[in-house]
């Protein structure tokens, strides 16, 4: 049986350091050629966390305008090995991001917004030890755990953003789009059109 649980998005992350240290493509390449299992899974072709996700080694730490872009074209390398464990798309009323996650520890998986505009999924594959009191994002954050930023579009509306973790491994979150263009619904006057039609 499946178990679905709801996510806290939180607005309030005061770690200003966070990211600051930048993954370059000759580090990770390094670090992913001498790590086990879990690095490959985390960070692996595929993966919502693979630095190589969009085709080119694209740093995950910076925030990317994933929702300017079809998933279909950006993934189908992957789909048609079956590695994507991705997808995201948008409708009407809402952006979706999907992923299967490595959802490990007690932190498991964490979602933050960032003055509205990013989204931010992070968490630990790797527990921090408890003499260390520098926050792991704050240094080599990839030899402890991974994060996946994304820009917001304009109109989505963060406050109602919504995320969910099924099985301990399914991340979906949603973002409702903002209703920018309410005055469609009204005459010109600003009053609500309700006359009759002839």
């Amino acid at each position: 049986m499946s178990t679905c649980r709801q996510l806290d998005v939180k607005t309030d992350d005061h770690a200003p350091k966070k990211w600051s240290v930048s993954l370059n493509e000759e580090v990770f390449k390094q670090f992913f050629g001498q790590g086990g299992s879990v690095v490959h899974k985390v960070f692996g072709e595929g993966s919502l966390f693979s630095p190589f996700l969009f085709g080119k080694f694209f740093d995950p730490s910076d925030a990317f305008p994933l929702w300017d872009f079809h998933s279909d074209v950006f993934l189908s390398k992957f789909r048609s090995c079956g590695q994507s464990t991705v997808d995201w798309c948008q409708t009407d009323n809402d952006y979706t991001l999907k992923s299967e996650i490595q959802a490990l520890g007690e932190n498991g998986v964490q979602i933050h917004t960032d003055k509205g505009k990013v989204v931010e999924i992070s968490g630990q594959w790797k527990p921090q030890r408890e003499s260390t009191t520098k926050d792991w994002r704050c240094g080599h954050w990839w030899e402890q755990g991974y994060v996946r930023r994304v820009e917001l579009p304009e109109d989505a509306d963060c406050r109602k953003m919504e995320a969910k973790l099924s099985s301990e491994k399914y991340l979906e979150i949603r973002i409702p789009k903002a209703n920018l263009h309410s005055a469609t619904a009204q005459g010109k006057n600003g009053t609500a059109d309700v006359s009759e039609p002839v």
